[in-house]
């Protein structure tokens, strides 16, 4: 079905693997159209609860590839057509996305990781901020969200300077969520999605949309989407059982509904 990823689901998990491990999982036309693909299955199928991105061989991702960036080429058309639906996309599926960074994260590679949940780093990955180094600005909702990770200064600097940024210093710096040893990294990965698998997914969602919504709205607008967001989740079916297993001493056991 696909060309350029992978696409499987293994107890509640969806795992969108980047595969063009010749040229460190570079995007291109078609691995932005099959990923919309993969996210867009793993947001219908009722089974996914939650999603881990992550990259083939030695590189998470390097961006764009640059073999086909030309002197005509209008990155602005690029950003709105390829990149931007594939941001959306990440941001309004209601289950929580995991960005598994098994190597290398360079420009819009870099950009993509932001945009998810959460953030495994293998610890000899590698982030860098590339595009300086081709004389363009940081796109993909890169900016939107590296200040709210560590703040204006710090995205400016390295936004500016483009250096590349360690594992251990990305962890200190609040970028990633944990950094994984090499021996432990598919292990940890695994176990990670799967206790996100089986957490209340519409709680989740709703969780991550409040966080979105609080960026931009003013208290009284925030309030009220907290109390219609909290209307859904007290009327989910998790929400049931979580009472239940509250009043009968005993581990929830949350089905996503």
């Amino acid at each position: 079905m696909f060309e350029t990823i992978f696409y499987e689901v293994s107890h509640s998990v969806a795992t969108i693997t980047l595969n063009r491990k010749d040229k460190l999982n570079a995007f291109t036309e078609e691995m932005h159209k099959e990923l919309m693909i993969a996210l867009k299955k793993a947001a219908q199928e009722t089974s996914v609860r939650c999603v881990v991105i992550t990259g083939s061989g030695k590189a998470f991702s390097a961006g764009e590839d640059l073999d086909g960036v030309t002197e005509e080429l209008d990155h602005g058309e690029v950003i709105r057509t390829r990149y931007m639906p594939v941001m959306l996309q990440i941001a309004s599926l209601k289950k929580p996305v995991i960005a598994a960074i098994n190597g290398a994260a360079a420009g819009s590679g870099l950009s993509l990781a932001l945009a998810c949940d959460f953030r495994l780093m293998h610890e000899k990955a590698k982030l860098v901020q590339a595009f300086i180094y081709v004389g363009l600005i940081p796109d993909s909702a890169n900016l939107f969200y590296l200040p709210k990770l560590i703040g204006h200064a710090k995205a400016m600097e390295l936004a500016v300077f483009g250096e590349k940024i360690t594992a251990e210093e990305a962890r200190k710096s609040g970028l990633v969520t944990r950094v994984v040893k090499e021996e432990n990294w598919e292990k940890e990965v695994a176990e990670f999605a799967a206790i996100l698998a089986q957490k209340p997914t519409v709680a989740v969602g709703l969780i991550k949309k409040l966080l979105q919504k609080s960026w931009n709205e003013n208290l009284h607008s925030y309030l009220l989407e907290e109390s219609y967001s909290q209307r859904i989740a007290g009327k989910s079916a998790d929400h049931q059982e979580g009472l239940a297993a509250f009043k009968e001493k005993r581990t929830p056991n949350f089905k996503g509904k």
